[in-house]
């Protein structure tokens, strides 16, 4: 008996031990957690904020749950803090300092110690891994160093064969449709994006494609809904109360469909290769995926197979989503601004005349002011309506000291507005985009594709794309919008892309001649 009393309390102080060392782990865990943010809180409080602020929770409760309607919602803190070189928010635990002034958001973006995108991109790794997009430190740098020369000019003109076909595949969508009355442009627009990433995905490419935009849509809406609800940020919360299980349903149907693409891509090159395809021709006719799949690191080695679904993931989000966005706003504000369409027609003409031929990459150097339209419609519409990165270090901001690790977030949307450098900045005019106007600019007033060591990798090649597909709509038809400014309800997840789409109607204009 007394052996089994002492194996007994033998037990009991074991479990007690345990216990005990698990409750003071917490304990530490906790007083560490709140320590931190306590600091946090004392260091950014002299930092303008928001009035209904409260411990751990932050401003969480005030933010609007609808995506369009939280977006309106922080550019009214933009506007209410025109004044400030910048204000706070606390997203849960977690701060933020808004930054939307050129001489701000220079401080963060010039500087290389805040390479580091926030904490919000870690929601995006399911999805995308760590790819170009999310990755930080070392990872980032050798892929950013693998990646570069992909960008190269010379090897973007190899690409320019492919949206040349796309674009005409669209025209040819889009003849169908003119003269009939309005209807709405952006899924034909974005599948042509898709197809110029992705090249030819299946022979039922057009549902399968349609399906993976709705995905899309849904995925940026699940993961930005969770960005701004820090009770959600724990997977056990996340997968018990909130939308984990839609999540990962809808994850696997994007993930399933970027692995068919690379598979079809993949045997096609192998193909094109034991055929013995090495004529010109046949070389410079690439889709972006297959220079994913053909890079290799300074050694010669290939990209691993995960490597390439990160990228090919993050190329179809980031270069796809973004681009297409983009021509679909830029199809709203020439149909909303006959005069500005008829200059850029009337240059089209000079540059190409009565023809009906495909671009080449001398057409577009001199297709200045269509340029100019496509700047002017990133100005009012960023793809990226705000991006975010992590201090790596005490920044002094205006006379405000931002601690290391706080969140830095660039509104661009609000940042484009800025009528010292944009007088009526509401109005669409390409012309503050020709040399003589934007000399003295500062080069922080306008960065739709980001800016510093860490700028977007693809600008060249989104420019190149957005050219060849809106000169050959524009070539083709007349463009009249068919909703107004208000109409739009511009939605700003983690691309800014309208509400309800963009409608259009379309007028045929005087058929060309095909060049001999």
């Amino acid at each position: 008996l007394a052996k089994a009393m002492s194996l007994l309390l033998g037990g009991y102080s074991l479990s007690f031990v345990g216990v005990s060392i698990f409750i003071a782990a917490l304990t530490y865990i906790t007083y560490k957690l709140l320590s931190d943010h306590l600091q946090k809180w004392f260091e950014m409080k002299p930092i303008p904020g928001l009035e209904k602020t409260y411990p751990i929770i932050g401003n969480s409760l005030y933010f609007k749950a609808n995506a369009g309607e939280f977006f309106n919602q922080i550019l009214e803190f933009c506007d209410t803090f025109r004044d400030e070189p910048l204000f706070k928010i606390w997203v849960g635990p977690v701060p933020f300092v808004v930054l939307f002034h050129s001489e701000t958001v220079e401080k963060v973006l010039s500087n290389p110690v805040h390479l580091d995108k926030s904490f919000a991109y870690t929601f995006l790794h399911p999805w995308l891994g760590t790819g170009l997009l999310t990755s930080t430190g070392k990872k980032w740098k050798q892929r950013r160093r693998i990646l570069t020369p992909t960008f190269h000019f010379s090897i973007l003109t190899d690409f320019l064969e492919v949206m040349n076909e796309q674009a005409e595949l669209l025209v040819e969508k889009l003849d169908k449709l003119a003269g009939k009355g309005q209807f709405n442009c952006f899924s034909h627009v974005t599948l042509c994006a898709l197809d110029i990433i992705c090249g030819k995905i299946s022979k039922e490419k057009n549902t399968i494609s349609s399906c993976i935009f709705f995905f899309k849509c849904r995925m940026s809406d699940i993961i930005s809904r969770r960005q701004r609800a820090p009770w959600f940020w724990p997977d056990f919360l996340y997968y018990f109360f909130g939308e984990g299980k839609e999540h990962d349903k809808t994850l696997k149907i994007l993930h399933s469909f970027t692995k068919k693409v690379i598979q079809e891509r993949s045997e096609s090159l192998s193909h094109t290769e034991s055929d013995g395809e090495s004529d010109r021709g046949s070389r410079k006719r690439k889709a972006f995926l297959d220079m994913l799949l053909n890079t290799t690191d300074e050694n010669g080695n290939k990209l691993s197979h995960q490597d390439i679904q990160e990228e090919v993931d993050t190329f179809m989000f980031e270069g796809h989503d973004t681009t297409a966005a983009s021509m679909n706003w830029a199809l709203h504000l020439l149909g909303s601004h006959p005069e500005v369409q008829r200059k850029a027609q009337q240059e089209l003409q000079e540059v190409f005349g009565a023809s009906d031929r495909p671009a080449t990459t001398e057409d577009l150097k001199k297709l200045k002011y269509l340029e100019c339209v496509i700047k002017e419609a990133l100005r009012l519409y960023p793809s990226v309506p705000f991006f975010a990165r992590r201090l790596g270090e005490d920044c002094h901001i205006n006379g405000f000291m931002v601690p290391k690790g706080a969140n830095a977030i660039i509104i661009t949307y609000t940042l484009h507005r800025d009528p010292r450098y944009f007088p009526e900045p509401e109005e669409f005019r390409p012309e503050r985009f020709l040399p003589e106007n934007a000399a003295g600019r500062p080069p922080y007033a306008y960065v739709p594709f980001s800016a510093g060591l860490r700028n977007c990798i693809g600008q060249r090649f989104a420019l190149m794309e957005e050219k060849v597909v809106l000169s050959s709509i524009l070539r083709k038809f007349n463009v009249e919008a068919c909703q107004v400014r208000e109409d739009l309800r511009p939605v700003g997840e983690l691309i800014l892309r309208p509400e309800r789409g963009i409608e259009i109607k379309l007028e045929k204009r005087g058929t060309p001649t095909s060049a001999n």
